[in-house]
């Protein structure tokens, strides 16, 4: 007799919750680098991650942004002057003062780090 806890249910539904959150994670496991500007400030180098390659189409085509490229890797860590952590994903800034980076954070709805 099995074990109950080795029953071929629980072992199937072990492996779709399993392959499930592998399929997440791999879908959201990319990068944007692009330009962000707008009325009020930048222009700033900036990497949104993680996020996917529709949203990185996204990020290029709101208001004045610019030159978004999507990569399958991890934003950079060099030369980061900080980021805004929003919603599921986070804005690595590259360039401008931190101090001004951070109100704009705010006004974006997220935690600067």
């Amino acid at each position: 007799m099995t074990h109950p806890i080795f029953s071929k249910r629980r072992v199937t539904n072990i492996a779709v919750v399993g392959f499930t959150l592998l399929v997440s994670s791999l879908t959201q496991a990319g990068s944007c680098n692009y330009v962000q500007e707008n009325m009020f400030a930048g222009p700033f180098d900036v990497c949104a991650g993680p996020v996917d390659s529709t949203q990185c189409i996204e990020f290029g085509e709101e208001g004045s942004n610019a030159d978004a490229v999507y990569s399958d890797e991890a934003c950079s860590a060099d030369k980061v002057v900080g980021s805004c952590v929003v919603d599921d994903y986070s804005l690595i800034y590259y360039s401008g003062e931190a101090d001004s980076l951070e109100v704009g954070c705010g006004f974006q709805g997220g935690d600067w780090k």
